[in-house]
């Protein structure tokens, strides 16, 4: 489903490092994020309240672009 907020996004399973491109051009990388947590983003009917609401509050996460 088509994201206002989220554009794409890439797990890095080796790392658990959720890299999350916004629509606005911005990449953020998400930290230890496990593999469970990626599946429900993925398949979440709104990708934009689930980052909002289980990502952000409980991973550290950095600016790349």
């Amino acid at each position: 489903m088509p994201s206002s907020v989220v554009n794409s996004f890439i797990y890095f399973p080796e790392t658990e490092i959720l890299r999350i491109i916004y629509q606005s051009g911005s990449v953020y990388d998400y930290f230890k994020v496990p593999v469970h947590i990626v599946d429900n983003f993925g398949k979440a009917s709104s990708r934009g309240k689930y980052l909002n609401k289980v990502i952000k509050p409980r991973f550290r996460y950095k600016k790349v672009k």
